[in-house]
């Protein structure tokens, strides 16, 4: 069973880069045809697709997001990491990371594996 679980500060001042890591378990990041991504859900809205790792290491991003979305891993460790630079207030929200078939994808169905979240505010 792939258990994944995020880990990161839960406060990030406006301006700062917001680093997140998720940890994976139960299954190697380089074995099978997966993307493992990163979404998020701000207070009152839907889910949001930030980015993905591929099994082969390439990245995917969303567009909107781009120019401050990072994403890479650790495979000793078996971690990917998200990096989001120049947070605002609007990037406050529930982060998760999940594993799929597919990136770019934006519900929590599209998703086998998916971690519990974890919450970050942008404030000063």
């Amino acid at each position: 069973q792939v258990q994944l679980q995020e880990s990161g500060p839960g406060l990030v001042k406006p301006s700062q880069t917001l680093s997140l890591t998720c940890t994976v378990s139960g299954a190697s990041m380089t074995t099978g045809l997966y993307f493992w991504s990163w979404l998020r859900q701000p207070p009152g809205k839907g889910l949001e697709w930030l980015g993905a790792i591929a099994y082969s290491g390439s990245t995917y991003y969303n567009p909107s997001l781009k120019s401050r979305t990072s994403i890479s891993r650790d495979t000793s460790k078996n971690q990917f990491t998200l990096q989001l630079s120049s947070v605002t207030p609007e990037d406050t929200a529930v982060y998760h990371c999940a594993r799929g078939d597919f990136y770019g994808l934006g519900r929590k169905d599209d998703y086998d594996s998916w971690g519990q979240g974890t919450q970050v505010t942008v404030s000063s």
